[in-house]
């Protein structure tokens, strides 16, 4: 019985410290990048390239709520002249499922011109995004999009890549999964912890899948 007691404290101990690691990591990264990240059009310095990172399209070409707030602010950026050009980074991993045709149909339906947008179909997540558009793509000033509980990582990669960039948080409405996609950005601060010490490759570094 005492044994069993000592492995549930211990146990606990673990757990607690678990959390109060994760939310120091998450703590860290909002610190590290709030310097570069902006709410308002207005106060969002001008770069040459805005980068839409990419989430769930539905089956019918249909962007998700997350998604197509990403690429409306991307567009807001584009037509109060804050950029000159917009990259879509996205998962084009098979021919069932492509982000980025996708994010670029819609943006040319809203009056972007197709010659300025830059497709990147291996954007398979945002440390992936990242090196591509510096390394593949050759993009130095550029101002990233997506919201605000992903923003901070975003930020921390591309700082931590030498990167400077900015960030710009999309338009924000509440969504039915938000707790399962906070739960998931707080453990996903680990993986970029991991990526950005190691530098590693993303799994595609040409510029074609």
């Amino acid at each position: 019985m005492r044994l069993l007691k000592k492995s549930i404290l211990y146990t606990l101990i673990l757990i607690v410290i678990g959390i109060l690691i994760t939310l120091g990591l998450e703590a860290f990264i909002e610190q590290d990048t709030s310097n570069r990240i902006y709410a308002e059009v207005n106060t969002v310095p001008q770069a040459k390239t805005a980068i839409v990172l990419g989430a769930s399209v539905y089956s019918d070409g249909q962007l998700s709520p997350i998604l197509q707030d990403r690429v409306d602010s991307a567009i807001d950026l584009f037509e109060n002249d804050k950029v000159e050009e917009i990259l879509i980074s996205g998962d084009h991993g098979s021919d069932n499922y492509n982000e980025v045709d996708a994010i670029a149909n819609y943006l040319t339906k809203h009056g972007i011109p197709k010659n300025k947008l830059i497709l990147d179909h291996a954007g398979f997540d945002t440390y992936d995004s990242m090196y591509r558009a510096s390394k593949v793509f050759k993009i130095t000033d550029a101002i990233v999009i997506t919201q605000a509980f992903h923003l901070p990582r975003a930020m921390f990669i591309a700082k931590h890549l030498n990167l400077d960039y900015h960030g710009f948080q999309a338009k924000e409405r509440e969504f039915k999964i938000e707790t399962k996609i906070m739960k998931r950005e707080k453990l996903a601060n680990y993986k970029a912890v991991f990526e950005v010490i190691f530098k590693t490759k993303p799994r595609v570094l040409n510029e074609q899948l």
